[in-house]
């Protein structure tokens, strides 16, 4: 496979990004500097920095994959091909694969991608109380007024939004944790106090943390992950 293709499969980087990294000369081949459009074979040693890289397949025993994602921002939430930027070319995953939510094409942080679209709306559906954790940077000075106004809930397009937990970080930065998912929720909640969202990174979604993840960087989700997502859920 081409060697762009096989670091991205890795989820070290995107397919994208590793093209970049190859063009700034950061990647060997075999001891040698790699061109963009090398091929990989199996037995090839590849090196990012001067430290191996090794292919990480889909976790063992499962059926499907899931995988945590820190999108950057300008990639769209979408699976659409024809849509220039859309997650799923980003990613380059071998598996046909989709993004579980979205995070708009301006924001940045964690977001789930599936091969199993029976659990998508198990995941989604607001009733089900599943918390994401945002970390936000608006223009104006945060007071307690905005966040407890904020938690209390907001009229976003006619629909009442769910309470929710806010705390200040910054003079103009605030954590949000949310229980449902409204478009460009935040973003919205925000401007009817009259602050704009300058800066929007989404961290948790219950138990799956964004943690050391950089951005265009995947992992696959572990059991434990998975269990706390999906409790009783066993077909994975």
């Amino acid at each position: 496979m081409r060697l762009n293709k096989y670091i991205g499969e890795s989820g070290f980087c995107s397919r994208r990004e590793a093209d970049q990294l190859i063009f700034e000369r950061r990647v060997t081949l075999n001891g040698q500097i790699a061109e963009v459009g090398a091929q990989f074979e199996t037995d090839d040693e590849v090196l990012i920095d001067g430290q191996p890289l090794r292919a990480r397949p889909q976790k063992a025993g499962r059926k499907h994959v899931y995988i945590a994602l820190n999108k950057p921002v300008g990639i769209t939430c979408t699976s659409e091909s024809d849509v220039a930027g859309n997650i799923v070319d980003f990613v380059g995953h071998q598996q046909r694969i989709f993004p579980i939510g979205r995070l708009d094409k301006d924001s940045e942080g964690l977001i789930l991608l599936t091969s199993n679209g029976d659990i998508v709306n198990q995941i989604l559906r607001s009733e089900n109380n599943h918390q994401k954790e945002y970390l936000v940077g608006v223009n104006k000075a945060v007071t307690d007024a905005f966040l407890t106004g904020m938690a209390r809930g907001v009229l976003v397009r006619g629909e009442m939004t769910k309470p929710c937990r806010t705390s200040k970080l910054a003079r103009f930065g605030f954590r949000i944790v949310l229980t449902q998912g409204l478009n460009r929720q935040i973003r919205l909640m925000a401007d009817a106090f009259g602050y704009r969202v300058n800066q929007l990174r989404r961290v948790r979604i219950d138990n799956v943390k964004l943690g050391l993840l950089k951005p265009g960087q995947w992992r696959n989700l572990t059991d434990v992950e998975l269990k706390g997502l999906l409790p009783g859920h066993k077909d994975w």
